[in-house]
């Protein structure tokens, strides 16, 4: 990324290239980070995707239940995108679909016990990968102020 914006910094010095670099460098973090992620979850038979439909049902807390459109809307996935890892968690038995006792035309999608303990197990190695490799260069307070300073980004974007 320092060659880039030196690069830039060359032929256009009028260009303010700061954004660019930090830009930069969340984006490949976040490339690198996730097909680490999709590896690791790769080992529990699950895609990243699939790793967040079951992660998302575990957070939820008890029952583990969520209506399809509530999983969507979560992960900002289309409910054809959605129906598509449904059916391929359940056809693994992670997952059940049942009729909302609330909503005739409604569906719940439940955690299965198996699903509920390959959350946690692809949860916990997930976050031994993240440690590792965040822990590897940052100490513990430096990672608090890289997550305030990330947050407050996330924030500017979203007003």
């Amino acid at each position: 990324m320092d060659a880039i914006v030196d690069q830039w910094a060359a032929v256009r010095p009028d260009l303010d290239t700061a954004p660019m670099a930090v830009y930069g460098r969340i984006y490949r973090i976040a490339r690198v980070m996730g097909d680490l992620m999709e590896k690791e979850y790769r080992r529990f038979g699950l895609t990243r995707g699939e790793f967040d439909v079951v992660a998302t049902l575990r957070r939820s807390g008890e029952p583990y239940t969520l209506s399809p459109r509530e999983l969507s809307a979560t992960l900002m996935l289309t409910t054809g995108g959605m129906t598509g890892r449904l059916d391929k968690l359940e056809k693994a038995g992670l997952l059940v679909r049942s009729p909302d006792p609330d909503d005739r035309r409604g569906l719940r999608v439940t955690l299965t016990g198996q699903g509920l303990e390959l959350a946690d197990q692809a949860v916990a190695a997930g976050l031994a990968v993240q440690r590792q490799v965040f822990g590897s260069v940052l100490d513990e307070r430096q990672g608090e102020q890289l997550g305030d300073l990330l947050r407050l980004l996330m924030t500017a974007h979203r007003a």
